[in-house]
């Protein structure tokens, strides 16, 4: 077999293997894994907003409604990135799927691409639809699309890869609700996503900074609304480094073969 053969025979792994990640378990079973967290953060900016509205009319100001849209809309990206990856990886292995790819041609770094093209799609695609029907029921405005694609997407890629991590890692359900519950909701909570941290009083206002969801928060703020409490050079600073730094961690747990070999 020459080498210009063995890298068809790759890439066609991981188009079959991306195609079962996108097509089969994401976009076929859509009523589980992207209406609920859609209807979910839809919700959360109605309700907000009418509880909320008549007594926080603005925030930097930006009308309440308005503002929260931009952190939940980050919120559904990164829990159903996480979320996507460790249940998949976990199932795979569990049922056993996972040997499949694992002996095929396919190197670590495309079997952690085709992974993740699953856990980025999903989360992109929850975070498309709810920012458009948010936009819908508020009537926002969307200053630099663009830069909200970008962060949006290198948070996917950074909770995709951790869901990769964990799913390999798992040895049961704890592990992922442990992660989900524990870790990930905490930091969205505390990571701007209902208030200004600007508001905020010491020392609360330096473990929010600590919190690295919150630049992400505010990147895809700066996105949307044109405003931020923190600088856009931070903001994407950290948001990419944090992608860049997980992608690194999913292609290490692959190539060294964590859960996938006996």
């Amino acid at each position: 077999m020459t080498r210009s053969e063995l890298r068809r025979i790759q890439w066609r792994g991981v188009l079959a293997l991306t195609h079962r990640e996108v097509v089969r378990r994401v976009l076929r079973l859509w009523p589980q894994t992207i209406a609920p967290q859609v209807i979910v953060a839809v919700l959360f900016v109605v309700v907000f907003g009418v509880a909320l509205g008549s007594q926080i009319r603005t925030v930097n100001g930006v009308p309440y409604q308005e503002f929260v849209v931009p952190g939940l809309t980050l919120m559904g990206v990164s829990t159903a990135a996480f979320a996507n990856n460790s249940t998949s990886l976990y199932q795979a292995r569990s049922d056993g799927f996972i040997e499949d790819p694992v002996s095929s041609p396919m190197t670590s770094a495309q079997l952690t691409l085709a992974y993740t093209i699953g856990g980025v799609a999903r989360g992109l695609i929850i975070g498309i639809m709810t920012l458009a029907t948010a936009r819908a029921f508020v009537g926002f405005p969307f200053e630099h699309p663009l830069l909200t694609l970008y962060v949006l997407t290198c948070a996917s890629l950074t909770f995709t890869g951790l869901g990769n991590v964990v799913g390999l890692y798992s040895r049961g359900w704890e592990l992922q609700a442990f992660v989900g519950n524990i870790i990930i909701q905490p930091l969205v909570f505390l990571g701007g996503v209902f208030y200004s941290i600007a508001a905020l009083q010491s020392p609360w206002r330096g473990i929010s900074h600590a919190d690295p969801i919150l630049y992400m928060v505010e990147g895809t703020r700066h996105g949307i609304l044109g405003t931020s409490d923190l600088s856009l050079f931070a903001s994407l600073g950290v948001t990419t480094g944090l992608a860049v730094i997980m992608m690194a961690w999913s292609w290490w747990v692959f190539d060294r073969g964590v859960g996938l070999r006996t």
